[in-house]
């Protein structure tokens, strides 16, 4: 009987330990994700500051190029240089191909839809999105379309007449795996 008892306390205790391991696992992207742009708004006071091409730590290949807010969803991400993979971990990435916030063409963002783009899926057409540049200069841009593209038969317009901003973030948003072919794409115009 004592037997039985220790195995049963044995199994709830092993049963209890893989319980919290799961809950570190769900909690750690979320948590870094956190964390980065806590580390990057520091680099990005210093970027307004004057410095330039701050790295929010030592290790990263990345830095600081924008502000993205928008007031209506109380989100103010800090957008990164590139778009590879490291970088979308930790922040948007402002694809380097396209234009710059308040250039003529498209400003190109990518970000991961379970992160800093999840708000993307209830942004609507005619909504404000703020670009803040490290020199101070502010942009305003209006939402004129949301679709979904399937990424091995569509691609993104680069050169346009006007300023635009394209934000594109893996579709659908609960998917159980990252990685299939379709993204949701969040397109708007330039008004200052």
């Amino acid at each position: 009987m004592a037997a039985a008892r220790r195995l049963g306390y044995t199994i709830v205790a092993a049963l209890l330990c893989l319980g919290f391991w799961q809950l570190g696992q769900g909690a750690y992207i979320p948590a870094k994700a956190w964390l980065a742009q806590e580390l990057m708004q520091r680099a990005w006071t210093r970027t307004a500051d004057g410095e330039t091409r701050v790295v929010p730590w030592p290790w990263a290949d990345t830095y600081p190029v924008a502000r993205l807010t928008s007031g209506s969803r109380d989100i103010g991400l800090i957008v990164l240089a590139g778009g590879s993979g490291r970088t979308l971990a930790f922040g948007p990435g402002h694809l380097s191909a396209s234009a710059l916030p308040g250039e003529r063409g498209n400003t190109i963002i990518a970000g991961h839809r379970d992160t800093h783009f999840g708000f993307l899926r209830d942004v609507e057409q005619g909504e404000l999105l703020g670009f803040e540049l490290p020199d101070g200069k502010r942009h305003v841009y209006e939402v004129i379309g949301v679709e979904i593209v399937d990424s091995r038969r569509g691609s993104l317009l680069l050169d346009t007449d006007t300023p635009m901003l394209t934000l594109v973030t893996c579709y659908p948003f609960d998917a159980r795996e990252a990685g299939g072919p379709l993204r949701y794409v969040v397109t708007a115009r330039m008004l200052l």
